[in-house]
């Protein structure tokens, strides 16, 4: 099996893991975070930027990897606020169609890696 590890000239530089590993069709995306390919944190204290910014960094994740967001078949949302789930779902449905969503959890956790980080999403996805 041929494993293929992807960092996206388009995201932050990761320290110690790879932003994705791809084997064969299936491709794994580490956590998305809301920074930008500078690292620079996105959307201090706004969810919906954050969101948006994940999901920017996801997309890039899967292009990279020769896939789109409608390849993802599974999502993980850690959240740190409760009240950011209605922006988390409405910038989500841009995003994935309601027809053919991913199987997805979402888990509020008390902290993500930065403080400043209010949502992380990792994935895994199957592409052509």
């Amino acid at each position: 099996m041929k494993v293929e590890r992807i960092n996206p000239d388009t995201s932050a530089p990761p320290r110690g893991y790879s932003h994705v590993v791809k084997t064969d069709n299936t491709v794994y995306i580490a956590g998305q975070v809301a920074r930008d390919r500078d690292g620079k944190t996105v959307g201090v204290g706004d969810a919906r930027a954050q969101v948006e910014q994940v999901f920017k960094n996801l997309e890039a994740a899967l292009n990279a990897a020769g896939g789109d967001l409608s390849h993802i078949v599974k999502t993980n949302i850690f959240m740190t606020h409760r009240e950011d789930i209605p922006a988390y779902r409405e910038t989500r449905a841009k995003y994935f169609s309601n027809d053919n969503p991913p199987v997805s959890t979402l888990i509020l956790c008390s902290g993500l890696a930065d403080p400043d980080f209010r949502i992380e999403i990792e994935a895994i996805a199957v592409v052509p």
